[in-house]
């Protein structure tokens, strides 16, 4: 039972992503969306067993990037001494592929911004803020799933909009 559970959890998060990445494709002609492979910023170019980084979700519109991580969890937060934090490994990847993108393209006029967009679960407390790292911005958002298509449409047209000043 626990692996179904996981298999299912699995599939939910691979259809929550592909459905933000469709969707932004379909609405969003003027925005290039990819699940674009970000390379690492080696020094020395020795990439050996280290991990492909691979977005679930870019968006680019002239000389801003943003990189959406979809996350679709039982529980968007994780709870320690009755304290709501975010999850430290979804931060720190989507910190990682915001710092390497922004070398990436470091000889460009560019900025690079990153979000971690959970989908809403039926907790009372679940992540809404905007952070300030290093020069990036990075967002935490929650995307309610249970509204209707035009409200669900409506939240991803803000993040657009929010981003690339549409």
């Amino acid at each position: 039972m626990k692996l179904q559970k996981y298999i299912d959890e699995q599939r939910m998060s691979r259809l929550y992503e592909k459905f933000i990445l469709e969707y932004f494709r379909k609405e969003h002609k003027e925005l290039k969306v990819s699940a674009s492979q970000i390379p690492w910023a080696l020094d020395d170019g020795i990439n050996t067993m280290l991990p492909v980084m691979q977005s679930d979700i870019m968006l680019q519109s002239g000389e801003k990037v943003l990189i959406i991580d979809a996350k679709y969890y039982e529980h968007s937060t994780q709870v320690q001494f009755d304290k709501h934090t975010l999850h430290s490994g979804n931060l720190y990847q989507i910190f990682t592929y915001v710092k390497n993108k922004e070398y990436e393209l470091r000889e460009k006029d560019h900025t690079v911004s990153g979000m971690l967009l959970y989908a809403k679960t039926d907790e009372e407390i679940y992540p809404n803020n905007v952070y300030q790292m290093s020069g990036n911005q990075i967002a935490v958002r929650t995307l309610d799933l249970n509204l209707p298509f035009d409200e669900i449409a409506s939240q991803l047209n803000t993040i657009a909009k929010t981003h690339f000043d549409l």
